[in-house]
């Protein structure tokens, strides 16, 4: 990812849903203007659901998906409706594609339902509406159904405008550092280059705090923590913030001053997508485990392990240390969250970065719903650190 792209898990992500040949590819490609997905006569053409990050007037940054019909027969067709419902899972928009020119069956009634039950915002376009000897001008579920035709063009401009007012939704107001901050305030990152840090640049927790401090007319001042006591003592005036990789934490609590705030990158943003709360209640498990429990290492992006990898070597051996109990580990990595949680007495993520907050909070809810306690990386740093009370002061009023 560059610099200047905005992130999948920063996005609004649109899915586009319905039967077998009812346009849906169609339809994304004439809301996009790009040939995103293969368009056929032939029932089926898409399979596995295929994911594109654009622009989108007057949306702004989204990822559109289109998937395989949920009508789709056969083996391999339970299969890709398989993949269409997980693609609900992070789906904060959707447009349920359905023919205008046929009623709406009682199959495409229940995922309606579905739709309305998981509380996800949704769209009915009634496509080929250019077929119709008269487009009628009242929808029995207005104002959120509009007959479109993405072969004509008809009502797609209106279509996006739809799909922006329910856009506007989303604009909550959170920032990532800046309540906790004022003009002309010194923050300083601290930012570990290891093996395990990209290179040629950071990563986004630390993109997105630095854009956050410099549109709040603040200062930050970044370093590795070897010279965090040097940049200290260096500055004339004592910094509002101190924020750190959570796999610092230890050397840097010893090193900033009590009277200084201290937090962690992965602490701010699991306030900023809102599952702090449920996260350091978590935490609490990690001292309460038992010989033989099994722990899940849950990561929401994939990438290439090194030797001393924080998700499955430093942070198993941090854990059966901290707790003294002999318990076992599980992992698992991209799209790829594992069903039957109720097996783990604890699920370990990632700071889910890269996924958006819907999937985020729904890999929560499902932890929620089996019984399990949930605790991200930083925060189970933190707590092995025995600085977990300390981490949390600076947001403590925004829990």
């Amino acid at each position: 990812m560059s610099m200047n792209e905005t992130s999948s898990g920063e996005r609004i992500h649109i899915s586009f849903f319905g039967k077998r040949n009812a346009g849906k590819s169609s339809l994304v490609n004439a809301v996009t203007s790009q040939n995103l997905s293969v368009v056929s006569e032939v029932k089926g053409t898409t399979t596995d659901p295929v994911k594109k990050s654009m622009e989108l007037l007057p949306l702004g940054p989204v990822v559109i998906t289109d998937t395989a019909g949920i009508d789709d027969e056969g083996e391999l067709g339970s299969l890709r409706v398989q993949k269409t419902f997980e693609t609900l899972s992070r789906t904060d928009i959707a447009v349920f594609v359905a023919d205008a020119t046929a009623e709406i069956s009682d199959d495409e009634k229940k995922f309606i339902a579905i739709l309305q039950e998981r509380k996800i915002p949704f769209i009915i376009a009634r496509n080929k509406c250019d077929l119709l000897a008269e487009i009628p001008k009242d929808t029995p579920n207005a104002p959120n159904e509009i007959f479109v035709s993405a072969a004509t063009g008809i009502n797609i401009s209106e279509l996006k405008e739809l799909l922006g007012k329910i856009r506007g939704d989303f604009q909550t107001g959170k920032r990532i550092i800046a309540d906790l901050i004022s003009c002309g305030d010194i923050v300083v990152l601290v930012i570990p280059i290891d093996q395990s840090a990209p290179k040629g640049r950071i990563i986004l927790p630390q993109q997105a705090t630095i854009r956050d401090i410099l549109d709040s007319n603040a200062i930050f001042i970044s370093c590795q923590p070897q010279e965090l006591k040097q940049t200290l003592e260096s500055l004339a005036k004592k910094p509002r913030l101190v924020v750190t990789d959570s796999q610092a934490f230890g050397e840097v609590s010893k090193i900033v001053p009590r009277e200084i705030p201290l937090t962690s990158f992965s602490i701010l943003f699991a306030r900023y997508k809102g599952e702090l709360s449920a996260l350091i209640g978590g935490a609490e498990k990690l001292s309460a485990l038992k010989d033989g429990e099994r722990v899940l290492i849950a990561e929401a992006c994939t990438h290439h392990r090194q030797c001393r990898d924080i998700g499955t070597v430093q942070l198993p051996s941090m854990i059966k240390k901290f707790s003294g109990a002999n318990v076992d580990f599980e992992f698992s990595s991209g799209t790829d969250f594992p069903a039957g949680l109720e097996k783990f007495a604890l699920v370990v993520h990632c700071g889910g970065c890269m996924i958006n907050e819907t999937e985020m909070k729904n890999r929560l809810e499902r932890a929620k719903e089996a019984g399990v306690p949930v605790v991200n990386y930083g925060i189970a740093l933190a707590k092995m650190n025995g600085i977990l009370e300390r981490s949390i002061e600076p947001v403590r009023n925004s829990i």
